[in-house]
């Protein structure tokens, strides 16, 4: 089993500087989890670790692709794993870090026998035969035809999860909850101590977002997306496309807005990103809370982050 350290956490929450100080420390190199620093040429929007921040620790998982190519949370579990059993030959402890909460979760996922991964195509030509909401009850009465217990947990309106359970069926000839029970009963192949920034003033964070954006655009954001946009490197149906601040400069340019309403667009994105990041890892068995300040909203320093930190991952050695 492969150990490992994880630092996730929102946008913008500090999990750079917190990486950097641990790898120092504790022995490390740092395995990027984030699904948009894969893509080259995309670096600061994506905040990716530069130069100086990789001679500080060595870096992987960065730089994979070329922006139009497409990537999963599988591949990348392939090439995470090449990457950690490489960091362990070498006396070395991988550390995970990034905001991607599926990577985190693919990592941790057995490796048995698996769901097809969602084909677009079959989810759109469903969505697009549902009308009215007899329509979707009579979908979701399928399901439970096929798989009662996906049926129970999923109500007929969240329709994107009805189509997949039913698409797993049609695919395999097995359930949603065959596949969910057998991930369950295998053990995985990595064993990872799980760390993830959390803070209580979300206005804290909010500020912290909004400073990081506007850093990023006098580093010259605006400048790497229309380099990238102009070569033709930011097709409209690939991911990278999609990426928070290249999507936002790729709108204003295309309907003549200026840049400022991009960047106002990117902090919002920004921020509803944080939200579901937030979320995401509360949710994640295993994680340990990191916060950044106290209840009542005042920040912490960041030697009483690092150690808090340090002594976590060593006492659970």
């Amino acid at each position: 089993m492969i150990k490992a350290y994880a630092i996730t956490g929102p946008t913008a929450s500090g999990k750079t500087a917190l990486s950097l100080e641990i790898a120092k420390r504790l022995g490390c190199e740092i395995i990027s989890m984030d699904s948009m620093q894969i893509y080259r040429g995309m670096d600061i929007g994506t905040a990716k670790a530069t130069a100086e921040e990789r001679a500080i620790a060595p870096h992987h998982c960065l730089d994979l692709l070329d922006p139009p190519d497409t990537f999963s949370a599988n591949a990348y579990k392939e090439i995470a794993k090449a990457a950690a059993l490489d960091i362990e030959r070498r006396g070395k402890i991988p550390l995970f870090v990034g905001g991607t909460g599926l990577y985190l979760s693919t990592l941790l996922r057995p490796e048995c026998e698996s769901a097809p991964e969602s084909r677009r195509e079959y989810r759109e030509r469903i969505e697009a035969s549902l009308k009215t909401e007899e329509d979707r009850i009579a979908l979701w009465e399928k399901l439970r035809s096929i798989d009662p217990e996906s049926a129970v947990a999923t109500h007929y309106n969240n329709v994107r999860r009805v189509i997949r359970a039913l698409e797993i069926f049609d695919r395999t000839g097995k359930t949603k909850t065959y596949f969910d029970r057998l991930t369950r009963e295998t053990a995985g192949e990595f064993d990872i101590l799980h760390l993830t920034i959390d803070i209580y003033s979300r206005e804290t964070l909010y500020k912290r977002i909004d400073n990081r954006v506007d850093i990023m655009v006098k580093e010259g954001l605006f400048e790497e997306v229309l380099s990238l946009y102009n070569k033709g490197l930011l097709p409209p149906e690939s991911t990278a496309a999609q990426a928070i601040g290249y999507k936002e400069i790729i709108e204003c340019l295309e309907r003549g807005e200026p840049e400022d309403a991009a960047t106002d667009r990117i902090k919002q994105a920004s921020r509803n990103l944080a939200k579901r990041q937030l979320t995401w890892f509360r949710h994640m068995e295993g994680a340990r809370a990191l916060y950044l300040d106290t209840e009542d909203g005042a920040p912490r320093a960041f030697a009483d982050i690092l150690n808090e930190a340090i002594d976590y991952f060593k006492n659970k050695e």
